[in-house]
């Protein structure tokens, strides 16, 4: 059974001028964010979103969490349809967010992840022996009772994960999840992603890094400009990943790019 699908999806964002707009600079329009976008993700399975700044991987991210809803489609996860049931889907999806403001800054870490896990419908009886078994995951076990105001973004982004796997989803939603990791704790990071099919745990996640996408991606959807270009099965080749991108997108790979300008 496939766990994500999304059928001919389409997202537009209309924006008008500000109210204050004295000199008339500021025009109204639309961004078409997504066109006609059709994906599945099978269940157990690891989707890469590829794709420059701007082409929908946050966005498609977003609509399978509901944070969104489609302008036209439809997103099925784990068979509900996110316009009609987004009770069920959230039950299922874990989105990691790693904004300071996602988290109580006066609280430990600890504190935080207690908070959503009750507003998760996390039971109350095994409540802490999740919160701890998810710190450790994470590699947050040194920090447990360490105010979040003090964390450093590498420790936000671990914090965002462990909220995102608190309530044991079966559909874990990834935001270039190591963007402010070290190499260390990068490195654990991915570990964890790779045991997660095994736990029948599905996965989507959005990054830049070819090295990343092509070690724990099962397939891969190349974005450009709002519309799906290619995709198709990971063989954890990275210089054929990168090939496959770059032509998908029509832009030349810059390593590419220089040693052309030398001949």
């Amino acid at each position: 059974m496939d766990s994500i699908v999304l059928e001919s999806v389409s997202k537009i964002f209309r924006h008008r001028p500000a109210l204050f707009n004295w000199m008339g600079r500021e025009r109204g329009g639309e961004t078409r964010a997504l066109d006609n976008i059709s994906l599945t993700v099978g269940s157990g399975r690891v989707l890469v979103l590829l794709g420059p700044n701007g082409s929908g991987k946050t966005t498609t991210l977003k609509l399978v969490s509901t944070m969104l809803l489609p302008d036209a489609g439809h997103v099925l996860v784990e068979g509900a349809d996110t316009r009609t049931r987004p009770n069920q889907v959230r039950k299922q999806v874990g989105f990691a967010i790693a904004n300071e403001r996602s988290f109580f800054p006066r609280l430990s870490a600890r504190e935080n992840l207690d908070f959503f896990a009750a507003l998760d419908d996390v039971p109350r009886s095994s409540r802490a022996e999740w919160i701890q078994a998810t710190l450790e995951r994470t590699g947050l076990v040194e920090a447990t009772d360490t105010l979040v105001m003090k964390f450093s973004s590498g420790m936000y982004q671990r914090l965002g994960i462990a909220r995102a796997l608190i309530k044991q989803p079966s559909i874990l939603l990834l935001d270039e999840p190591t963007r402010s990791l070290d190499p260390a704790a990068a490195n654990h990071f991915w570990n964890l992603v790779r045991e997660l099919p095994e736990q029948g745990c599905t996965v989507m996640l959005a990054t830049h890094s070819f090295s990343e996408a092509a070690a724990v991606g099962d397939s891969v959807a190349v974005l450009h400009r709002g519309a799906l270009a290619a995709s198709g099965r990971l063989s954890g080749d990275v210089e054929e990943l990168r090939a496959f991108y770059f032509q998908a997108t029509g832009e030349m790979d810059e390593t590419m790019e220089l040693v052309t300008r030398r001949w």
